[in-house]
This record gives C-alpha cells, structure tokens and sequence, in this order.
C-alpha cells in the first residue's frame, strides 16, 4: 500500500490521541499515513458557549472543508461533535470501538461530594449537562467552562468551579482517571448521541476500494449499529450544539436485539421527556426515528418549540 493516509484531525491534545489510535490501526494493517492538525472555529472561539457560536460543525467544518478539498482523505472526530446531517459528498465510514459512555465528576479535591446543602459550582459548557444539573440537582450551581481538557482542570484549579462534569472517555484516554470523584448513572445523565466512540469521516471521491479497506480496518460493527440508531435520532429531533437531546443505543443482552433510550430536556431542567424502544438490530435507523417520533409525541416536540421560539 504505497498511498500515504493523509488524517485531519483538532490540534488538541485529546482529538491527536484520538487521530494516532486510528493511525496505528491504519499503520499496523500496512498503510502509510500523516497526521495534519487542523484548527476549528470551537478551537478558535472560547469566550462564548458552544450554543452561542451558532454553528453547528463548530468542532467538524474546517476538517470537512479539507475533505472536500482533498487536502486530507480522512477526518478523524469525536463522534458526539459530527452534526446528525452531513455534506452530500462526505460518509462517515468508520466508528472505533466505544469506550465506556457515561458522565464523571473530576475534582482535585479528592473528599469532593454533592452536598447540596453547600455552595457546589460545577464547571461545563454542555447544555445537556447543564440542564440535567438543574433537574437531578437543583440546588448546584452551574458555571461556564470551555477549552481542552487541560485548560478546564487549569480553570478549575483557579477556583472557577469546584468540579467539572465530562465525558469519562476523555478523561480515561487522557490519564485523568484518579481525578473521578463520581460516576454519573447513565440512566439520569443519558449522554450526548456518539459518545464515547471515535468517528472517521471521508469523501465519497475516494477510491471505493480505498475507503472499504479503511473501513475494515478502523470499524467496529457493534459501536457502529449502536451510533447508526443515535445519529437517526439525533436527526430526526433536529438536536444540535443548542437542544439538550441526550440518546444511548445499545445491544441487548441476547444480542439480537437493539436497545435505545433518548429524550430531550428543557434548558432550565423543569420538563425532560424520556422514552425507551427495542428493535431489530439490522434496522438501527428505522429504530432511531421511531423513538424519536415517540419523544415529539409525548411532550418533545414542545419543548423543541420552546427553545426555538427562545433562541429567535
């Protein structure tokens, strides 16, 4: 395999680790490859929120601009970054397989506990989590936290906040674990769609074969099915950086079978509507769009309305 694999990827820390793992998969299977960080207007912009930003590739569209370019062949992302809808001429042909999917508390104050009877402050920048904040615990006061996972444990050393809320994932591949001081139950915090797994996006311009073998090389079918479920949900919800949707898919214990649990909640943490479906695992999307229909139907679709009437 003489091509060199030209990977995109966010300059930081934790998205070049994410960048090298999919590189030694490619490496280890013969191919040559090259790491080109590429800086993101989420990367650029930290003085405002990511739902203030108002895009919604703020972490993905530089790297797909390069794609469609052909200044890279692949980009490699987050999963929970990718936007539920993509270009015409850009697939993600590739998820890794997922780490473990749940929220944590990370504090350097290793007798840190929710007392809500003190002045708690949590650091995020996350809708999502802000809004589960208000509804689990509504005495926690919530403060804006953005930068890479070093400039939020910096932030919080400094005393913004007492605890950050984050994906365990970033936290596991970047060696923080011993900072855990709470695993959040994924039954309350549910995470964002594609938590937890890396995504390899690429340009339907590439040679058929060429992306067929990237993908044999990189993808995990299980994550894959689980993601597929998410990301039809997530689009059918219209959710992006701004809505507090949250959705896990997972196979059931006989494996045949596709668990999916999602819902959305209002920003201010006062309504959340959540709703369960199981189906058929060769059927992912079909899956995803049903509970989604099921979301609108039972009290979603208003809170949508809401938060859209709030944001004109």
């Amino acid at each position: 395999m003489e091509r060199t694999i030209r990977i995109g990827t966010r300059a930081s820390r934790l998205a070049m680790w994410q960048a090298g793992l999919v590189e030694k998969k490619l490496i280890a299977a013969g191919f040559k490859t090259q790491i080109i960080p590429i800086e993101t207007t989420g990367d650029k912009i930290l003085h405002k929120t990511i739902s203030k930003i108002g895009s919604k590739g703020v972490f993905t569209e530089q790297l797909e601009e390069q794609l469609q370019k052909g200044q890279i062949d692949i980009a490699v992302h987050s999963a929970k970054d990718l936007p539920s809808s993509l270009p015409d001429n850009l697939t993600i042909i590739a998820y890794t397989e997922r780490e473990k999917v749940h929220d944590v508390l990370v504090s350097y104050n290793k007798y840190f506990t929710l007392d809500e009877s003190q002045k708690i402050v949590l650091g995020t920048s996350s809708t999502r989590r802000i809004a589960m904040v208000k509804h689990y615990m509504p005495k926690i006061k919530t403060v804006d936290v953005r930068g890479n996972l070093e400039t939020r444990l910096r932030k919080m050393e400094e005393g913004i906040c007492d605890a950050l809320v984050l994906a365990y994932a970033g936290v596991a591949r970047m060696g923080y674990t011993e900072y855990i001081v709470m695993h959040l139950p994924v039954e309350k915090f549910t995470p964002s769609a594609g938590q937890g797994s890396i995504a390899v996006e690429a340009s339907l311009h590439l040679p058929s074969d060429l992306l067929q073998q990237i993908r044999q090389v990189v993808n995990h079918l299980p994550t894959e099915i689980c993601l597929r479920a998410e990301r039809a949900f997530l689009k059918t919800l219209q959710g992006g950086c701004s809505v507090p949707v949250f959705v896990l898919a997972k196979l059931a214990d006989s494996a045949e079978q596709l668990q999916i649990m999602g819902g959305v909640i209002s920003p201010n943490g006062r309504e959340i509507v959540r709703c369960q479906q199981v189906g058929c695992l060769n059927k992912p999307e079909e899956l995803g769009n049903k509970l989604a229909c099921q979301v609108l139907e039972e009290g979603g679709e208003k809170i949508l309305h809401e938060i859209k009437k709030q944001a004109l």
